[in-house]
């Protein structure tokens, strides 16, 4: 998989025990990415699945417990998915900051699995995100009330 799908899972899959399991070497060569795992939650008030087909792709916006802050993650097969999210679920009239953690435009999982971009936006309830999971990739989004 790439780098920013292995950040989805962290989503994707639930487990309160969330673990980086890879050496420190490995983790310091991207600590920009890292910082998702930082600051991803651990366990959830809500989960909402934005969308899904058996096999193919998964995409699962999950709100922090006991916060306003909600991440969203997409995992993908390796024909790789585009998604068009409207952020109904975030709060009418409030305003959030997104880090969005994706493939780059080159990523692959099997020629350039650690090819990611990292960018910041302000979104609102009912804003739209297209975000573009590659083969074999995906996408982690954070989503912070300001």
């Amino acid at each position: 998989t790439t780098l920013a799908a292995q950040l989805a899972l962290y989503v994707t899959l639930y487990s309160p025990l969330q673990m980086a399991a890879d050496t420190p070497e490995n983790y310091a060569k991207h600590m920009d990415a890292f910082q998702f795992i930082k600051d991803v939650a651990v366990d959830w008030d809500k989960s909402i699945y934005l969308e899904a087909e058996p096999g193919e792709y998964l995409t699962v916006a999950r709100k922090a417990k006991d916060t306003d802050d909600w991440f969203i993650g997409c995992k993908a097969n390796e024909d790789g998915h585009k998604s068009v999210l409207k952020l109904d679920f975030l709060d009418k009239g409030a305003k959030y900051e997104a880090t969005i953690y994706a493939d780059a435009k080159d990523a692959s999982y099997d020629k350039n699995p650690k090819a990611y971009t990292i960018t910041k936006k302000t979104v609102k309830a009912g804003d739209k995100l297209t975000l573009t999971a590659a083969r074999g990739g995906g996408y982690a989004v954070e989503i912070k009330k300001k």
